[in-house]
């Protein structure tokens, strides 16, 4: 190795010896293999001999067991004749000794100088007139070229290359899977996922269908009005009952055999008698069931949600008051910062002038005190006059208290009656109960009789909360002395008759009415469609005579 030059050229002799140091090696490891041979079979007469024996003959152990000795182990062919390893098995083992010397030479002569010299050597191209290259036959040969590439597209071409393979694989694994059984009607998705391309409406397509929703819409509110009017009405049970009813061309004044509400649970023939006689029923129409009906919601009750009013205490109102400043003063502030509005002037007070003022007001008290007192009088004059901008009209202010007096009466309208024994001749009484019965914007009328006077209002429960209270305790009924039917002077008295609620008001604006007749005073009852007023009051007030007798 000393010899060898530039690090890749080898000298002549230097190849020549070592070839025959090879030669050497093998032909001693032979010589050994050959020594082991013998020392193992000793029997045989040349090691050609104990080889073929080895390797070719089928070998049998017979272990025998002599009367004073260990166990005898040879080894025999079937006809008993000792042999040793065949030719096979040298051979194979020269051959893993030339592969060894051929492994330790690999890194200097196998690539300079191969052991076995190439046999065929390489054909020579054959080029045509055009300098394509050509083979025997004279057809074209395509000689493959390598471009120069970078090192992502060689990537990426594997990576296509193994997606392809690895989509051939599951094909062919799907294929192996399926079953011969195959139905036409299914249906399969393709395995890869189609590019969907842009789809555009149609100009007016969504006007169209917000039309055809708001039109929905409109419908059902208008069937739930219609059905609404005519459950309040009346007009759906008596469509119901309509359709129960036979539909019979008879006169009204024919009694019928059987009414057709006790169809259901009378037999057809009402000849048929039971055990005692009386008219067969059908037993199984008959069940230990009741029939409840289904709850409908009062129409005066109101369908909006009423939430329970949120009283705070004292602190909590002032707390409350102090963040609503805080906050309305930090948003004048921003506005300052930003340039939206002025800074306020400092306010200058007799009490803190030297403090803000300082030097100025030293130099000329007197002219700094006529400002101060100037500016005082601004900013009074500034909050009278956002008071009084604040303040209420005359008109406003009745507005309001009208507007805090009238009540909504469009979901039910409570009416009370009051029965007076007299009340002719007590015009300050009557001056009271018309005025504040005009004052809480009630309706109603007074009807004067001689021993039972009757008064009925109509508004909101509020307002007749406070005209009870007139009629029941601020109104001194007792002071005043009337006579009753035998001359007996007896004091007077105001009785809450009957109080309720109904769905509309009967009269208008509250005004005296005075009848000399009963019959008379119940008619003027009766054109307003409320007579039962009267025939109570009326009734009471008899009751109340006679306990008196």
């Amino acid at each position: 190795m000393s010899e060898i030059v530039n690090g890749n050229n080898i000298s002549a002799n230097h190849i020549k010896r070592m070839m025959e140091n090879a030669q050497r090696e093998i032909e001693q490891r032979k010589r050994k293999l050959e020594n082991i041979t013998l020392n193992k079979y000793p029997d045989a007469s040349t090691s050609s001999d104990a080889a073929a024996a080895a390797g070719n003959a089928k070998t049998t152990a017979v272990v025998t067991k002599p009367a004073d000795g260990p166990i005898e182990k040879k080894t025999r062919d079937m006809s008993g004749s000792v042999t040793g390893t065949s030719d096979i098995e040298r051979s194979r083992k020269i051959a893993q000794l030339q592969e060894q010397i051929r492994a330790k030479l690999s890194g200097t002569l196998v690539n300079v100088l191969p052991l076995q010299p190439a046999t065929d050597k390489p054909k020579p191209l054959i080029l045509d007139a055009e300098g394509r290259t050509v083979d025997d036959s004279g057809r074209t040969i395509v000689v493959p070229q390598l471009t120069p590439t970078l090192k992502a597209n060689i990537r990426a071409k594997k990576r296509e290359n193994s997606r392809n393979q690895q989509f051939v694989e599951r094909a062919f694994t799907d294929e192996s899977n399926e079953t011969h059984f195959h139905d036409d009607r299914i249906t399969l998705k393709p395995a890869g996922r189609t590019k969907r391309s842009l789809r555009f409406h149609e100009p007016g397509k969504f006007q169209q269908l917000a039309e055809r929703l708001r039109m929905k819409i409109q419908l059902e509110k208008l069937q739930n009005e219609i059905s609404q009017i005519a459950r309040k009405t009346g007009i759906s049970s008596a469509t119901k009952l309509a359709l129960i009813a036979p539909k019979s061309d008879t006169y009204l004044n024919d009694v019928p055999q059987m009414e057709w509400w006790d169809s259901v649970i009378l037999m057809d023939d009402l000849n048929t008698l039971n055990a005692q006689g009386s008219i067969a029923i059908r037993e199984s129409s008959i069940t230990n069931l009741i029939e409840h009906p289904t709850q409908m919601r009062p129409p005066n009750e109101t369908s909006r949600t009423v939430y329970l009013p949120v009283f705070l205490t004292n602190k909590e109102r002032r707390k409350l008051r102090r963040q609503n400043r805080r906050e309305a003063w930090k948003e004048e502030q921003e506005k300052i910062r930003l340039g939206l509005e002025a800074p306020p002037e400092p306010k200058l007070r007799i009490s803190n002038l030297m403090r803000v003022l300082g030097t100025e007001a030293v130099q000329d008290p007197t002219k700094i005190e006529t400002h101060v007192r100037e500016q005082m009088v601004k900013r009074q004059k500034i909050h009278e006059e956002a008071n009084a901008a604040r303040k209420l009209t005359d008109d406003q202010r009745r507005e309001k208290k009208v507007r805090k007096m009238k009540e909504d009466t469009t979901l039910g309208v409570h009416i009370a009656v009051y029965r007076i024994r007299d009340l002719q001749d007590q015009q300050s009484k009557k001056f009271k109960i018309e005025t504040n019965a005009k004052q809480l914007f009630l309706t109603g009328a007074c009807v004067l009789f001689r021993d039972c006077s009757v008064v009925v209002v109509e508004g909101g429960p509020k307002q007749q909360k406070k005209y009870r209270r007139l009629m029941l305790h601020r109104i001194k009924w007792e002071e005043d002395l009337v006579k009753n039917a035998d001359d007996k002077e007896i004091p007077n008295s105001c009785v809450l008759v009957w109080e309720g609620m109904n769905q509309r008001r009967h009269f208008g604006e509250f005004k005296y009415k005075s009848f000399s007749l009963e019959k008379s005073a119940r008619d003027f009852f009766q054109k307003h469609h409320v007579e039962h007023y009267w025939d109570l009051a009326y009734s009471g007030a008899v009751l109340e005579a006679s306990e008196d007798i």
